[in-house]
């Protein structure tokens, strides 16, 4: 009896040892070293702390910096991203510089930014001006894809 309480004891513990090693991948927002980060698709430094994007792949973790949502999104058609629907996609708020989900953000198409693709994320709907034209992500996505045709 004794000798199967052991081995009992010793498989939890053998199940609990391998599931500890289980490597979590964290997709939350990383630490941008800004002027030294460079953008993955156009390899301009990263230094605009109110335009800046982050995709993280879900599956491993991979963070890539850009410094314009155009980047990124030309990015994932460049290099034929499978994962880019499951991407993790963190966007600077243009007028606060927080951290937001790009793909719940706001756009507004009038900005001057670092690769002139002109748009940006907001937070909040109400956080643009009256009268500028607001679009969501996927509509954002597919006119910097119909630009770069």
């Amino acid at each position: 009896m004794y000798s199967n309480i052991i081995k009992l004891v010793s498989f939890i513990f053998i199940i609990i040892s391998l599931s500890s090693c289980e490597k979590k991948v964290s997709t939350q927002v990383k630490e941008i070293h800004w002027d030294r980060d460079m953008c993955a698709r156009c390899v301009m430094v990263v230094s605009d702390r109110n335009q800046t994007v982050q995709v993280t792949n879900p599956t491993d973790g991979k963070t890539h910096v850009f410094d314009d949502i155009g980047c990124a999104i030309l990015w994932f058609k460049d290099h034929n991203i499978d994962w880019q629907d499951k991407a993790i996609i963190w966007i600077n708020d243009i007028k606060t510089a927080k951290w937001i989900n790009a793909k719940s953000a706001f756009y507004d198409t009038m900005n001057v930014t670092p690769m002139a693709y002109g748009f940006g994320a907001h937070e909040l709907k109400e956080d643009i001006q009256a009268g500028l034209e607001i679009i969501n992500y996927e509509e954002m996505k597919k006119r910097i894809l119909e630009t770069k045709k």
